[in-house]
């Protein structure tokens, strides 16, 4: 079976990556985690979500992959016990300190391997396999050949990233932050200080930034050489990020299994994908070593993307009439689709709009405001509304 495996920052995100298509979700708590900044789970959140995903039928990972100091590793046992015992599917782990701990306290926890071990060899695999590691999340460098290769020598279960934030530094081994902010990246603290912007000379801006991850044109190829997970980065994105991610990804990953998937698919669902981030996006290391095609250096523009007009929160399918929680400006006349996880992306032009009272208006204009849109197709609750980003049915 392959898996797609979404990111979760809080609940929230959890619940939207498993409706919009994720098989499983892989999750930070409020300690141990490589995402400090990110919201987090607290141990009731955690149940809650493991709750919330097995009755779906889909599994949720827990991250604790920091690099362990002395001071780090307190409450660690208890914290694994507890994680046991509200039955998380697996937790991911970086430090062999951790795959210890788990057999000495005789735990049934399945233990997968960090990116951050940056596993790029058959031999490291081997290595951890005879520890017990029934998964590797292999480092963000793998090359298709070394993907087959280790797959080939272990018949390990493989997880690999296919779309997101890329590392400047090796899948993480990287102290600029702990330098320049005194902020510990590798205890999940990062401040990217690879983004930042350096004067180098008069009138130029140095820049060290990877362009993003993307392997929308590459998903057959890794499903042929054994790839059983695909990973997507972005425990920090927002809701409308993780829906349009992981929603085309699943589209796309379908098609493959049912072998529809046609060129002119492809090419709309790549669309997609680089129009819903602010950086480019390409496969970096799976055919050969980036080269500075994948690397800005001298200056970017990233974009906040705008297109999240609004969330559905009901649907009167009498009425025909749609309740709409605004994310973002929008107007009577303005040209907008509606996707969701059950459902074709459709178009849709706005020729009325009322607010919660009732009243007829021009604009939503207010933050989280709550409005009311004729649609004549049915929607369901957290399908989204946002700009129109093409004509769709000339891509198709």
């Amino acid at each position: 079976m392959i898996e797609l495996l979404a990111p979760a920052g809080d609940l929230e995100k959890l619940k939207f990556a498993l409706h919009y298509g994720a098989d499983a979700v892989y999750i930070g708590g409020q300690n141990f985690s490589l995402r400090a900044n990110a919201k987090n789970f607290s141990l009731e959140d955690i149940e809650k979500g493991v709750r919330y995903a097995h009755e779906l039928g889909k599994k949720v990972y827990v991250t604790v992959n920091i690099i362990f100091h002395n001071e780090d590793a307190n409450h660690l046992e208890e914290y694994l016990k507890k994680l046991e015992n509200i039955g998380v599917d697996a937790i991911i782990v970086s430090d062999l300190y951790v795959v210890k701990l788990v057999q000495k306290l005789a735990l049934t926890l399945e233990v997968h391997l960090s990116t951050q071990a940056s596993v790029l060899n058959e031999k490291s695999a081997l290595f951890y396999k005879k520890l017990g590691v029934k998964r590797i999340v292999l480092a963000r460098e793998a090359s298709k050949k070394e993907i087959i290769a280790i797959k080939e020598a272990t018949n390990l279960e493989l997880e690999c990233f296919v779309h997101g934030a890329m590392c400047t530094s090796f899948s993480g081994r990287c102290i600029l932050s702990n330098v320049v902010t005194n902020r510990d990246a590798n205890r999940g603290g990062c401040a990217q200080v690879c983004r930042f912007s350096f004067d180098a000379k008069e009138k130029e801006v140095f820049s060290m930034t990877s362009k993003d991850l993307n392997m929308i044109s590459h998903i057959k190829e890794m499903i042929e050489i054994g790839v059983n997970s695909f990973k997507v980065e972005g425990r920090m994105r927002g809701i409308y990020y993780i829906a349009t991610v992981i929603l085309a990804y699943r589209r796309l990953i379908d098609k493959i299994e049912k072998n529809t998937l046609t060129d002119q698919e492809k090419d709309y669902y790549l669309k997609v994908l680089n129009r819903v981030a602010n950086r480019e996006s390409t496969p970096q290391f799976f055919e050969k070593l980036p080269t500075e095609k994948e690397q800005y250096f001298l200056g970017r523009q990233e974009v906040s993307n705008q297109d999240f007009l609004g969330l559905v929160l009901d649907y009167d399918p009498i009425k025909k009439i749609a309740k709409v929680e605004q994310r973002n400006y929008f107007k009577i006349n303005d040209q907008v689709e509606f996707f969701g996880p059950n459902m074709e992306t459709f178009s849709y032009q706005i020729h009325k709009i009322e607010n919660d009272h009732g009243e007829k208006i021009e604009v939503a204009n207010h933050p989280n405001m709550i409005v009311y849109l004729p649609v004549d197709r049915p929607l369901q609750k957290y399908d989204i509304m946002r700009i129109k980003l093409f004509d769709k049915e000339k891509i198709l």
